[in-house]
């Protein structure tokens, strides 16, 4: 009786431990570690979407940018770090579902981190020098039958715009070299100096460039039109149907991390998401906000893992 009692109030002490450890929290600065550079795409959702959480929390928080290994440095250091709320990754769809698709990793991503609070959803497009006589994407493909070995496409390697490319060609048929890129900026440049023809990018980097007429869109993976250009097909309406039609960003922590953190991470992050003014500057990326339960943000994950499981595997993408 005495070594049960004993083993009740031990249970009740860590309980107890783990209220009064979300009660104060944060007592220390949160580090949100982002997985690729300063000034990116995702590095701007980070500051976006999470400036003012340290205040709505009582406590900051530091962004730290990790980039390496496309996104793998930095997803493996928060899987590494401890479960306590204190070390948080801005993830997407590329670390959480096509990574562990396309690498042999030494970590699980989904077993590993715990989709914490859903923030912004981004679309690509697919685009092309203006120079091309195309202004579809079956355009896109009799010109490259008619031109056998002429087209040159290239986006940063081992995320969704890679995949789109990858998609298209074999969904579709069409002949284009590919060139792996570090990064979107060295890809946009080469696409808008005519070194290479044809890349795929995210919406909120390539609708400034779109509108300044040095890329031209021959279609979006939204579900619907991009408003900013409504005579632009979609994937689905151009013939390239089962690719998915959003990229996800959210944040996630350690697996471990005690539930009553992760709510009051996922309350405070909430009421960011639905203020004016983060709302205003997600709409000016051409981001829209993604607000989700956590159980509902876990299943959209798992949707998204199942869905680009699919697509890597038609498209007979191959990485190490």
């Amino acid at each position: 009786m005495t070594r049960c009692l004993a083993v009740v109030l031990a249970v009740v002490a860590v309980a107890a431990h783990g209220s009064v450890r979300a009660q104060d929290y944060p007592v220390h600065p949160i580090r949100i570690v982002v997985p690729y550079p300063t000034g990116g795409q995702a590095d701007t959702v980070a500051r976006v979407t999470t400036e003012g959480l340290g205040a709505e929390l009582g406590g900051s928080v530091i962004i730290e940018d990790l980039p390496g290994a496309g996104g793998r440095l930095a997803t493996k250091d928060v899987t590494r770090a401890a479960a306590d709320g204190y070390t948080l990754l801005l993830g997407s769809s590329n670390e959480y579902a096509i990574t562990p698709a396309l690498y042999k990793l030494d970590y699980d991503p989904v077993k590993e981190l715990a989709p914490v609070a859903s923030l912004v959803s981004d679309s690509i497009a697919i685009v092309v020098n203006p120079s091309l006589p195309v202004h579809s994407l079956k355009e896109l493909v009799v010109y490259a039958k008619e031109h056998p070995g002429k087209l040159t496409s290239g986006a940063t390697v081992g995320i969704v715009t890679h995949l789109a490319l990858m998609y298209f060609r074999a969904h579709m048929g069409a002949d284009m070299l590919f060139v792996p890129y570090k990064g979107a900026p060295p890809a946009l440049s080469d696409a808008i100096a005519n070194q290479i023809q044809v890349t795929a990018s995210a919406k909120s980097v390539l609708l400034p460039l779109i509108k300044a007429g040095k890329l031209r869109a021959l279609a979006v993976s939204s579900t619907a039109r991009w408003p900013e250009l409504p005579d632009v097909q979609t994937f689905r309406e151009a013939g390239l149907g089962g690719f998915p039609g959003e990229v996800l960003f959210g944040l996630m922590a350690p697996a471990s991390t005690p539930a009553d953190v992760i709510l009051k991470l996922v309350a405070a992050e909430d009421a960011r998401l639905r203020s004016p003014e983060v709302g205003g500057a997600v709409a000016k990326l051409g981001m829209q906000t993604h607000v989700l339960s956590p159980q509902d943000f876990i299943n959209e994950l798992g949707d998204q893992v199942r869905l680009w499981k699919a697509v890597i595997t038609e498209a007979g993408v191959h990485l190490d």
